[in-house]
């Protein structure tokens, strides 16, 4: 599924929270998506469970830390919160890495592609949001 059709089955109650507002939490959600999918496809192979397991809870925490941080507004402390959402997004990447064996060589490269775009996404958000 690519971002566009996903976003168009986003509910509207989602959609409607102010976080919504900043690209890279929508991107981030597009990864667990994705990543929910690709766990299921992991865990047909048994060397796979451990790399499931820590994927799924990796990229779901780039989304958690996006809305934690969202809703304490401005300041340190969503700073603190954007810069572990980026250290998610990493591990993420890096869990995708080692689950290359286990995927398709065209959906393990969207995969990390779309994961150093939410990097680059909250490390500019982070950089704007330091020089206020």
């Amino acid at each position: 599924m690519d971002y566009p059709e996903w976003e168009s089955t986003v509910p509207e109650r989602v959609r409607n929270e102010p976080v919504w507002q900043m690209i890279g939490y929508r991107k981030a959600l597009y990864l667990y998506e994705l990543a929910w999918q690709d766990c299921g496809l992991m865990l047909r192979d048994p060397r796979g469970k451990a790399i499931a397991e820590q994927l799924i809870r990796s990229a779901g925490s780039i989304c958690a830390n996006i809305e934690e941080g969202h809703g304490r507004g401005y300041g340190k402390q969503r700073n603190w919160f954007l810069s572990v959402a980026i250290g998610s997004a990493r591990e993420s990447k890096g869990w995708y890495w080692r689950a290359r064996r286990l995927m398709a060589p065209a959906a393990h490269d969207h995969r990390l592609a779309v994961a150093d775009e939410i990097i680059a996404l909250l490390i500019t958000e982070l950089s704007r949001q330091r020089s206020r």
